[in-house]
């Protein structure tokens, strides 16, 4: 029995000349939380050529939607970034991962801190009614170098607040913040810069981050992975995974091909 799925594509969407999003079909026998990853790819000479790709689309919706960078000279993206709707790409039939609701304790606050691409994994977590009924507010960090690059940032300021079932939690309990770091914008600088200068609290009118009333996801570049796992150790927060729940969780399988 094969371990993918063959799916065909059904939109892409370039949002920059680095960043592209696309969505595909979705086979009804394909489980996940929302938050994990799975491999997917092109069959390449007959074979699979695969990379982890966080599902950006929540698990009750019928197609799946994903997020990528495209580089040039990278296996899988140097081909995928060329894809058109009709094409056939495989998808892994075990979703897995560790940014998952369930892996955090309940707290008043979920942080969802992202870079790049990395914010794939949140946009269907921030469509999942669960995580409006764990956490009374959930605050969406999303990182980038240029403006272009804040994938999603129409879609979640304007579309997702009006959205016919989540609309009123959203507008209620979710707080946006994108940053840019290489050009003018209304909030800037890098995460990490944010939080120690305590920039990203003021601005959201909210204390300190905390281990007794937050909890975090993570997921973007190696380099945010460990600073803020660095960051929020310091304060005393303990990492979970899959088998214990903890105040922060990290997704290391992260796609950077």
């Amino acid at each position: 029995m094969s371990a993918f799925h063959d799916e065909t594509v059904l939109s892409v969407h370039h949002w920059t000349d680095r960043l592209f999003s696309f969505t595909t079909t979705r086979d009804l026998s394909l489980r996940f939380l929302n938050g994990h990853f799975t491999m997917i790819g092109l069959r390449v000479n007959g074979k699979p050529l695969l990379r982890a790709y966080s599902v950006a689309s929540p698990n009750y919706q019928e197609h799946l939607e994903f997020l990528s960078i495209k580089v040039q000279d990278g296996p899988l993206t140097s081909k995928l970034q060329h894809i058109q709707v009709g094409d056939k790409l495989v998808v892994g039939k075990k979703p897995t991962g560790t940014l998952v609701i369930d892996y955090l304790l309940p707290a008043k606050r979920l942080y969802l801190m992202s870079s790049g691409t990395g914010l794939a994994p949140f946009m269907s977590i921030v469509r999942d009614p669960a995580t409006y009924e764990k956490f009374s507010e959930v605050v969406l960090v999303h990182g980038v170098r240029e403006v272009a690059e804040l994938a999603y940032h129409d879609y979640l300021t304007n579309e997702l607040p009006r959205d016919e079932f989540l609309g009123e939690m959203v507008s209620q309990q979710l707080r946006y913040y994108p940053t840019v770091t290489r050009e003018a914008f209304r909030n800037t600088g890098r995460i990490t810069d944010l939080i120690e200068s305590g920039k990203l609290f003021t601005d959201l009118g909210v204390p300190a981050i905390n281990p007794a009333d937050d909890r975090v996801m993570i997921c973007g570049s190696p380099g945010l992975l460990r600073d803020l796992k660095g960051l929020l150790e310091v304060r005393g927060f303990k990492e979970g995974n899959t088998s214990k729940p903890g105040d922060f969780v990290i997704e290391r399988a992260f796609v950077e091909q």
